[in-house]
């Protein structure tokens, strides 16, 4: 699972990119993910995080 937050669970989500013509043909639209090393059952471990949850506050990063 590659493009899925380890926080919150935010995902692909799938939409429309919409030309001038008003086309529209599928396209995913991805999290703004990070990896950043975290505090995890007290261990430092690297997981993929969205930037949501790290301004939020909800992951401890480790020094």
């Amino acid at each position: 699972m590659a493009y899925v937050c380890a926080i919150c669970g935010k995902g692909k989500t799938i939409g429309f990119k919409v030309s001038h013509a008003h086309n529209k043909t599928k396209h995913p639209f991805y999290p703004n993910l990070k990896s950043v090393k975290a505090l995890v059952d007290h261990t430092t471990r690297r997981i993929k995080v969205c930037t949501r949850c790290i301004r939020s506050g909800w992951v401890k990063k480790a020094v």
